[in-house]
């Protein structure tokens, strides 16, 4: 799927930087749904977030499947083993951040017994409603979005320090147009 094996492939580079938009605009929505609290204006951040999450959900599984058929390229100079172990523990976690993120978010609308909807399609409800399992949702829901700042600022810092400090190819391996260093 690459015609360089010096970086991964467009597809991939691409879905990773649209979900990083998709997660970006999921969390602003949140943010902002709070400054508009009981106004029109919540229920339409409200609807944004959920359709971002459920975007990401379907983004990530799609990048799962293009990742299981994709050889990553070789970090150059290769970093120590500790190092791949903390990456590799970082990126299941991320994963697991967009997977459960978008999940607990979808079951959560539905114990509090509202649908939720994508793009005019409504989804099909996952659990039936109850506001106790609602409320403790909604706690897991915000405990993971809270972990996902430190997961997602943890990557980008490990990015940029093996881009400056470091100096490996490991940033330009996903970097849009940014070209593979020269062997």
């Amino acid at each position: 799927m690459s015609s360089d094996p010096r970086r991964f492939n467009i597809p991939l580079i691409a879905l990773h930087w649209l979900t990083l938009l998709l997660i970006a605009l999921a969390y602003a929505t949140d943010q902002l749904r709070e400054a508009f609290e009981h106004t029109p204006t919540e229920g339409l951040l409200t609807h944004w977030h959920s359709v971002f999450g459920v975007t990401v959900l379907g983004a990530t599984a799609f990048r799962l499947v293009v990742r299981a058929f994709t050889r990553a390229p070789a970090i150059v100079p290769a970093p120590p083993r500790w190092q791949e172990v903390l990456a590799a523990l970082t990126h299941a976690a991320l994963y697991g951040l967009m997977i459960a993120l978008p999940l607990t978010g979808w079951l959560m609308f539905n114990a509090d017994g509202k649908a939720v909807v994508w793009f005019g399609t409504q989804l099909p409800t996952l659990l039936g409603p109850s506001k106790g399992l609602a409320k403790a949702l909604k706690e897991v829901h915000e405990a993971i979005a809270t972990a996902g700042y430190f997961l997602i600022g943890m990557h980008a810092a490990a990015a940029l320090f093996h881009h400056y400090v470091v100096r490996d190819n490991t940033l330009r391996l996903m970097w849009p147009g940014l070209r593979p260093r020269a062997p």
